[in-house]
């Protein structure tokens, strides 16, 4: 297969949907040899800052020598970025290599697997082609039934910060949710968790216990100065000294801590990492999408907040950096989202919305989001289309004024893309 049939056979419609359970997973990872038995982890799981975190740990764990796999979701430049090895996305003919692989054996399954357990079995074999020392794992959603939870005890489970998104799949409420990330915590291995309010703290000690596996707990007191620019962020955290975030939101020096916390447990069970790896390893970090200054004059920043906590952090440091500043929002969102929860921490800070319809299958149309906006007394302009909807904010602000595009990740590249032609005419 072409690398366009690769992707046209990944993406088939006949994988599409979300169906709960490991058994396909297990089933199609069994026909290819087991490959996941044969790997060594890192289980990442939470609400906001996996990706970050995961980022984190895949460059320093590069920078000290290790072979390190990273996994994600979704990608927001090209499918590639979903499966990594030292910072290097799988190429063309590795996908489709493994694709043809695994086809045969996906086709046969009386229950098809989901295009997500698919796409996890197609990680599983590349990382093992590779010889990964150790794989950074991020969760799909949720933890408990996530397709990557068919692995054994990783040598370290991490939960971020928690959150209320896919409520209907997690549950209504904090514990609830919590609960289902906790279940990648395994029997008698390792669990860190960012610190959070006492009751969801006390899921995971319930669950911890249970289970026999040792929790540890995010210390960010460790963190005694930050110093934010639009540049990087400095902070000051014992017993480092200064560490150089290159992450520019105002949360980034958390799921730094979050991350050196977890390298140093590898530490203690035998890896070798040295200080100066965390340090350089932090410092070249490179996570798109994440409070991303695009161009200055006026200054574009892009972020893939996409529920409520997301969007409460991206106004601090929206805020932090811009105070008393009005932004032009450029925004775009799926249909399942709570948009009175979401866009009520950000219409304090809006002069406009532009709400644009990203292409994916899930997007809310952007007429919809705009008569949802409109309940905020704040300027609404429906472009539909992001090429008009970054053309039309540039056309607006002035070379001091702000401009930020917030949402869904699926929209991130074709905004890039989009800036950067506006900005080549």
């Amino acid at each position: 297969m072409s690398i366009s049939k690769t992707l046209e056979y990944i993406h088939n419609v006949k994988w599409r949907g979300s169906k709960p359970g490991l058994e396909r997973t297990r089933e199609l990872l069994a026909a290819l040899g087991s490959p996941e038995k044969k790997l060594k982890f890192i289980h990442v799981a939470g609400t906001n800052g996996k990706g970050s975190t995961s980022a984190f740990l895949s460059s320093v764990l590069t920078k000290a020598g290790y072979k390190t796999g990273l996994y994600i979701s979704p990608y927001i430049n090209c499918f590639n970025e979903r499966m990594q090895v030292d910072g290097e996305y799988i190429t063309d003919d590795e996908l489709e290599m493994l694709t043809n692989e695994i086809r045969p054996f996906a086709d046969a399954m009386p229950d098809s697997p989901t295009e997500f357990e698919l796409i996890t079995s197609i990680a599983m074999k590349y990382f093992l082609y590779k010889k990964c020392d150790i794989v950074v794992l991020e969760v799909g959603m949720g933890g408990r039934l996530d397709s990557t939870n068919v692995i054994d005890t990783p040598e370290l489970a991490i939960i971020t910060s928690i959150g209320y998104d896919h409520v209907k799949e997690l549950g209504p409420t904090l514990c609830d949710i919590a609960r289902e990330k906790a279940g990648i915590i395994k029997q008698n291995g390792d669990v860190l968790i960012y610190r959070s309010e006492p009751a969801v703290e006390a899921v995971f000690e319930a669950i911890s216990q249970e289970r026999e596996a040792r929790l540890h707990k995010a210390d960010f007191s460790r963190v005694t100065k930050s110093e934010f620019s639009l540049e990087n962020i400095k902070i000051e955290l014992k017993p480092y000294g200064e560490i150089i975030v290159p992450l520019v939101g105002t949360y980034q020096p958390y799921n730094a801590t979050l991350a050196i916390t977890a390298l140093e447990i590898l530490r203690d069970k035998g890896y070798k990492i040295g200080d100066d790896d965390i340090k350089k390893g932090i410092a070249s970090v490179k996570w798109p999408g994440r409070f991303e200054v695009l161009g200055r004059s006026p200054v574009f920043i892009m972020d893939g907040s996409h529920n409520p906590q997301g969007m409460e952090e991206a106004a601090k440091s929206l805020r932090h950096y811009f105070p008393d500043e009005k932004i032009i929002f450029i925004v775009g969102v799926m249909a399942d989202k709570d948009i009175d929860a979401m866009f009520g921490h950000i219409a304090p800070i809006a002069k406009t919305f532009i709400t644009v319809e990203p292409d994916y299958i899930r997007a809310m149309k952007s007429n919809e989001l705009a008569d949802r906006l409109k309940q905020f007394g704040v300027q609404v302009i429906d472009c539909k289309e992001i090429d008009k909807g970054v053309s039309k904010a540039l056309e607006m602000a002035a070379e001091s004024d702000i401009i930020c595009a917030l949402g869904t990740l699926y929209f991130l590249n074709d905004v890039r893309v989009s800036f950067q032609k506006v900005k080549a005419q």
